[in-house]
């Protein structure tokens, strides 16, 4: 057979090779399609939302999730949902990118993660923060209305929960065998219901959360004195176990920056008489992506 007649066939392919080509045509791009849309929110960046509860973390996130807040109750159980930062938001990973680039919209989305607030459900939000996947941020937010309070228990219970969220990131550091250093988780303390005449502007929620952490430090420390542990083994458990700067010194967010922990304080509020006041907070989430 001669190399002409054996490929004779080539002008005047069978109905078969003709279909077989046009099915292939048509399913190899939704393949592709459907295996980039299954493995995108495995991929997007996570912000951590976290607080205790009554702070207004669930209406923020309806109001990131569906562009208003929604009456809410409280969470029982944490839940993902993916958003679009607003077209105006600044990314941080974008910087040097042209808008014209075919990931300019890719890097605009992320996964918030909504956590409850309530004391004996707060294991889920230490559980994320020690196997953080994709996790670029951390909101935690106040009710800076509640701050103002001499009398409640609001700002202790905000302290301690802030206090072991913060303490878990420093461990993570200080128990590390690796000589590499920890990537940086940037925490949020997000002052919400700034409308609200009573509420502490961001700069006093600084101070008064820096002040009640003090009062948190001093008494695990005493805690742990009564407890009957060795020496020995108190010194390396008190070591461990302290948020910041050892010794006497009151305690400051800065002091973190020593374990790769940055922290930001700012106000803003999810409901109002003049609606929502949350740019602060997107700009900030836009900074970390």
């Amino acid at each position: 057979m001669s190399w002409a007649n054996s490929l004779s066939f080539l002008p005047n392919p069978s109905p078969l090779i003709i279909i077989t080509s046009l099915l292939l045509v048509i399913a190899i791009p939704l393949i592709l399609h459907l295996v980039i849309y299954s493995t995108t929110s495995d991929t997007l960046p996570t912000i951590l939302l976290i607080g205790p509860s009554g702070a207004g973390k669930t209406a923020f996130a309806t109001l990131l999730e569906r562009g208003r807040p929604a009456a809410t109750h409280t969470s029982q159980v944490p839940f993902t949902f993916e958003v679009s930062l607003p077209v105006k938001t600044p990314v941080a990973s974008s910087r040097f990118r042209s808008p014209n680039d075919p990931t300019w919209e890719v890097t605009k989305k992320l996964l918030i993660q909504d956590t409850p607030g309530h004391g004996k459900l707060r294991h889920h939000a230490v559980d994320i923060v020690n196997k953080p996947q994709n996790l670029q941020g951390i909101i935690f937010m106040v009710d800076a209305a509640d701050l103002s309070s001499d009398t409640s228990e609001g700002p202790r219970q905000t302290a301690e929960y802030l206090h072991d969220v913060l303490l878990q990131l420093q461990k993570q550091v200080t128990d590390s065998k690796s000589p590499k250093a920890r990537k940086e988780i940037p925490l949020l303390i997000a002052a919400n219901k700034l409308d609200l005449f009573t509420a502490l502007p961001a700069t006093l929620v600084r101070t008064k959360l820096e002040n009640e952490i003090t009062k948190v430090r001093k008494s695990r420390s005493e805690g742990l004195l009564d407890s009957g542990i060795g020496a020995k083994d108190l010194d390396i458990d008190e070591e461990r176990n302290w948020l910041g700067e050892t010794g006497p010194r009151r305690f400051e967010f800065s002091q973190l920056e020593e374990f790769n922990i940055q922290v930001n304080i700012l106000g803003g509020n999810v409901t109002g008489a003049e609606g929502s006041d949350v740019k602060q907070w997107w700009d900030w989430i836009g900074g970390t992506l």
